[in-house]
């Protein structure tokens, strides 16, 4: 039994029994993969998948408990080869980022930059999605840690780090009746179409839960994942935005930008890393180049379950914004 044919049988897993699917993930050939798995089962004594002809029809009961362990062995001989990589300071590596389309195109740039000018030969892979993916990819392991924005409750899925605090703000044409008003009420946007984004068509979302408790119900006129493009739309007259303070930027002068109601919540940015993995020195890089309050040992003696959490109180986005770009 080998840690390859370990990560095979995961791969296979993964990839809904497809083994030309799972072979391109794992950088290998079908016919090696396919005699890999042969070899294991016959190591092992019994078959891991049902067959139904040439193709794998399901995963044997067998076959699942073995899997539990295979991603525990592989997982386990990742974190070594982490530990190991941090003592010998090494500076190469790859790192993959779950994360909004917001947070990828507002918030990390800056950051990502200071974080190749300290290790030039890592490689940094952002994977924008929509919020109700993002965590999901953090437990398939696409991902070493994930970004999200979250009104209220501290995200599942791994230890949670607060990187920043946000508010959301009212976008409109500098013509729009609402334009001269410093803050709308929820009754004023709701006589109007709103462009938001894509989280404000659930039914829990925190945008439809403050219309709610105002007995008000939201126009969304259109929803999309991606700031840029509720601004496009609200240029074109579809209606009023709703999105991130992050998103705005110089380049949106010929809109108004005003307070959001009060009763709309503000929203907390964390860092949502998987438990009992050992990240690399540079991933801690990122997260403090996010995030300057976070104490880099901290978040490693938490990661380690040496210490309890007990973050700092985190910033406003003005604020942190600041020390960013100072």
């Amino acid at each position: 039994m080998t840690l390859t044919q370990l990560r095979y049988l995961v791969a296979i897993a993964d990839s809904g029994l497809n083994i030309t699917v799972a072979a391109e993930r794992v950088h290998a050939t079908q016919p090696g993969m396919s005699k890999q798995l042969k070899q294991l089962e016959d190591e092992l004594g019994f078959l891991l998948f049902s067959r139904k002809g040439r193709s794998l029809d399901g995963i044997t009961s067998g076959g699942m408990q073995v899997l539990v362990h295979a991603r525990r062995l592989l997982a386990e001989a990742a974190n070594i080869r982490a530990y190991a990589a941090n003592q010998r300071s090494d500076a190469n590596g790859r790192l993959v980022l779950a994360t909004t389309h917001t947070q990828a195109r507002f918030v990390l740039p800056q950051a990502v930059a200071r974080l190749k000018r300290a290790y030039p030969q890592v490689s940094v892979h952002l994977m924008p999605t929509s919020d109700s993916e993002v965590l999901n990819m953090l437990a398939s392991g696409e991902a070493d840690f994930a970004l999200i924005s979250t009104a209220g409750h501290v995200p599942d899925g791994g230890i949670a780090v607060p990187l920043f605090r946000w508010q959301r703000k009212v976008l409109v044409p500098r013509e729009h009746a609402l334009a001269s008003i410093g803050a709308p009420t929820l009754a004023q946007l709701a006589a109007y179409p709103l462009v938001s984004y894509e989280s404000s068509i659930r039914p829990d979302s925190s945008l439809r839960r403050a219309f709610a408790a105002e007995g008000l119900e939201p126009q969304l006129a259109m929803t999309a994942r991606d700031a840029d493009l509720i601004k496009t739309y609200v240029r074109a007259g579809l209606g009023v935005g709703l999105l991130a303070e992050m998103a705005l930027t110089a380049e949106d002068s010929d809109l108004v930008a005003l307070a959001a109601p009060a009763s709309i919540p503000e929203c907390i940015a964390w860092a949502v890393l998987p438990r009992e993995r050992v990240l690399r020195d540079y991933a801690t890089e990122l997260l403090h180049a996010v995030a300057p309050q976070l104490d880099r040992r901290d978040v490693r003696r938490v990661l380690e379950g040496n210490v309890e959490a007990d973050w700092p109180t985190p910033p406003g986005w003005t604020e942190l914004s600041e020390t960013i770009a100072a």
